[in-house]
Parts: structure tokens; sequence; C-alpha cells
């Protein structure tokens, strides 16, 4: 069954102090606070363990930012599978535009660390998305299909139905712009079809598909309320508590 998911993903933000104290805060209000979503956090790497340890007990649960496409071996500065499994840590963010942007990442790398994650019993967090130009040469839904069938469609129905999709336009990302509600929609309608060819409607009903686009306070709820949308991986808002909960307070 589909879930409503709220994942915040860190980037390379906060010192040891200051992640412990965001992660300390989140775990309070979750804990005084009824909510209709999971709660997903992706810290920096280095506070992947400490997080693990003071979400114990509580509705958090932790994510890398980055997962290796490798078991072990000589690969200077990737984070294995095994690592992260072995702190306690829930799955990891696959394939987002940053690691696209600036470190060569393709699908066919995500398909191998898809495979990866899923053959340790982590959760992906897969995404994809089109630039600003691509876009505007309305070439966003051949895009995206792409991305989706060449990172996902070698995946078994089984398999698929433990992934989460993260639709993230590029052009929304770190910008303040944010894709209409109904162009968000028309994507995720969009990707959610296209599982739904490869393995049937039953299969497609049961993935999480986010949004990824500059989700804040103010917009959360409309983005939410969208029939293919089941939450939000959210960047800059979810380095506050005071923000990233209102976020979450969206589904009440």
């Amino acid at each position: 069954m589909r879930k409503n998911i709220v994942a915040g993903n860190w980037k390379m933000n906060k010192d040891t102090q200051s992640a412990k104290a965001l992660v300390e805060e989140l775990k309070n209000y979750l804990d005084a606070n009824t909510t209709n979503c999971e709660v997903y956090i992706a810290p920096p790497a280095l506070f992947t363990a400490s997080a693990v340890e003071m979400a114990k007990g509580s509705k958090i649960e932790i994510y890398t930012q980055d997962v290796s496409e490798h078991q072990s071996g000589a690969y200077t500065g990737e984070i294995s599978v095994d690592m992260i499994a072995s702190v306690g840590a829930n799955g990891a963010i696959i394939g987002h535009s940053e690691r696209r942007q600036y470190h060569g990442e393709t699908d066919s790398h995500c398909n191998r660390k898809v495979k990866a994650a899923l053959d340790k019993g982590l959760t992906p967090i897969y995404c994809n998305g089109e630039t600003l130009e691509q876009r505007k040469a309305n070439q966003h839904l051949e895009v995206v299909k792409n991305q989706t069938e060449t990172a996902l469609f070698t995946l078994s129905a089984e398999e698929i139905k433990k992934v989460v999709i993260a639709y993230e336009p590029v052009w929304a990302i770190g910008t303040g712009e944010t894709a209409t509600p109904e162009q968000a929609q028309e994507i995720h309608a969009h990707i959610r079809g296209l599982i739904a060819a490869k393995y049937g409607k039953e299969v497609a009903d049961e993935v999480s598909i986010l949004y990824g686009g500059s989700v804040k306070p103010e917009n959360a709820k409309e983005i939410f309320s969208q029939p293919d949308i089941d939450g939000g991986l959210i960047g800059g808002a979810a380095l506050k508590v005071e923000d990233f909960s209102k976020i979450i307070e969206a589904f009440n």
C-alpha cells in the first residue's frame, strides 16, 4: 500500500552538535504530535550512525544521501550497502540531481545502486526529473520515461514495490521556483502510468512517489493533495523543525 512520506535531505549542512540538536528537536516534536505520514531524514554520512542511535524508539527513519554500487574494495570515499545496514540505517537516496550534475551519475549507475540497496533489504529513494531546458523543449515526459525505465525496469514487481520514487524538477531545486500542483501531478501520474504499463495497476498503486522541488510550509498541503503525490523530498525546509513540522502537518 502506498505510504505518505515526508523525507528531509540535509545535503552538506550541519556539524556534529547542530545535527544532534536537529534530530533531538524533531524527535521531541514527533513524540508530542500525531502524524499521518512516515518521516525520513538523510543527514550527511558522517552523522548517520549517531542519528540512528538518537532516533531509536522514535518515528524517524534514517537514510544516507548516496550509496555505492560496489559491495567493497578500493573505492575511496564510497559507502557500501553493508556499511549502511551495519549502523542500522533504513536506506539511501539514489540519483539526486546534484549527484547527477556534479558527479556524473547516470541512470545505469542508479540501476546498480537500487539493486544493491534492495538486495541488502534497504529502501532506495530513487530521484528523477528534467532540467529547465528539457522542460522548455517539452521533453519532460520523455526524459522522465527514459530515466524511470533505465533505472528501475530491470526490477521484479516485488522489488519495485519497495522503491520510493522522488520526482524532482531540476529547475525547481533550491531556486525558489516550484512546479504548479498540476505540473507536478502530471509527472507523478505519468510515472505511475509507466509502472502500471510494465507491472500492472495493482503494483503501481503500491509505489510511493514524492515531489522534490522546493516544497515549503506554504505550498505543501496543495501539492500533497494531488492524487498521485504521496509526499515530498524536502531540502532547505528540512533544516529547521519549525518548517519541517509544518510540512509534516500538511497530511493532517
